[in-house]
């Protein structure tokens, strides 16, 4: 199980495109490499822009768990 730290962790479900991208940039800015940062994410569009968009900015990004409408995916900071 993972265990979130609430500072490396944010709920964006319910939050619209493009701004749930821009959340996870400003706040990946704030770590270091191989920092990780939890969030949670509605499935369809916010999913795929979200990761797609981390991976060409150079992050991993794995999705840890699924439920109906949502997941959480962990970002390791690549940069």
């Amino acid at each position: 199980m993972l265990h979130d730290k609430a500072e490396n962790y944010i709920d964006l479900r319910g939050t619209p495109c493009p701004m749930n991208f821009v959340r996870c940039r400003l706040f990946l800015e704030k770590l270091k490499p191989q920092e990780f940062l939890i969030v949670d994410l509605d499935k369809g569009e916010p999913e795929e822009l979200v990761i797609s968009g981390l991976q060409n900015a150079g992050h991993q990004v794995d999705v840890v768990s699924q439920k109906m409408n949502s997941l959480r995916v962990k970002i390791i900071c690549g940069i």
